[in-house]
């Protein structure tokens, strides 16, 4: 999530569905991608359910969809699969979280999610007032390690949104194996041009088309 700056202009039909306004259903082009939308439920550093996500689909704008579809590709080649936490996210979806920035903190939330940044700290660097999701090009994810039939995470040193130093790419206090994980996932990516963010290892956007594309607020239904 980039630093805090001025709230993006929505420019979509009222009541546009997701499909009118330019965006894809990676699962259409990528069935084997395991969505875990963590905005849809309360499993995530809100502690609730997030406005605008209804259902568990990963949109992406149609270059970035595909390019997904392609890293997939690539891992299940080598017994991996995606696991995907966030896609497009829907304006109303960043707007809350930063009033969620800007209310008290709890202990819960702290302890399992920001546990050595004060709460309203957040807001640099971690949660914004735009969001490259909102655009359709960005996407939050971790790996699956299949090879032994059944599914399981990866260990990349700390859970998705878990914002702390620990998250950052290259942090020195992570093991070889947490390291090589990130790797991974890294080159994966990367091979099919994301680029990564460095304070959170899951982040990855897409380039193409990002200056032109404007921010998004349909519900992901």
């Amino acid at each position: 999530m980039p630093c805090l700056a001025q709230a993006d202009d929505v420019t979509q039909p009222p009541d546009a569905s997701a499909q009118q306004a330019g965006l894809v259903d990676v699962a259409s082009l990528a069935p084997d991608i395991d969505i875990d939308m963590r905005y849809l439920g309360s499993n995530n550093f809100t502690g609730a359910p997030v406005p605008g996500y209804h259902a568990n689909i990963c949109y992406l704008r149609a270059p970035a969809a595909a390019a997904l579809a392609r890293v997939q590709q690539h891992l299940l080649g080598q017994g991996y699969r995606l696991q995907v936490y966030d896609c497009y996210r829907p304006v109303q979806a960043v707007q809350s979280f930063v009033a969620w920035a800007q209310a008290p903190a709890d202990a819960a939330a702290k302890a399992a999610y920001f546990p050595n940044i004060d709460k309203p700290d957040l807001l640099n660097g971690y949660i914004s007032a735009t969001s490259g999701h909102s655009r359709g090009h960005t996407v939050d994810l971790g790996l699956l390690d299949c090879r032994g039939g059944a599914c399981h995470a990866l260990d990349m040193g700390t859970p998705f949104d878990f914002f702390d130093p620990r998250a950052n790419l290259g942090h020195p206090h992570i093991t070889p194996a947490q390291q090589d994980n990130r790797e991974l996932l890294q080159q994966a990516m990367q091979a099919e041009g994301f680029e990564p963010y460095a304070m959170e290892w899951w982040h990855f956007s897409h380039p193409l088309q990002r200056e032109q594309a404007q921010a998004l607020d349909v519900p992901v239904h």
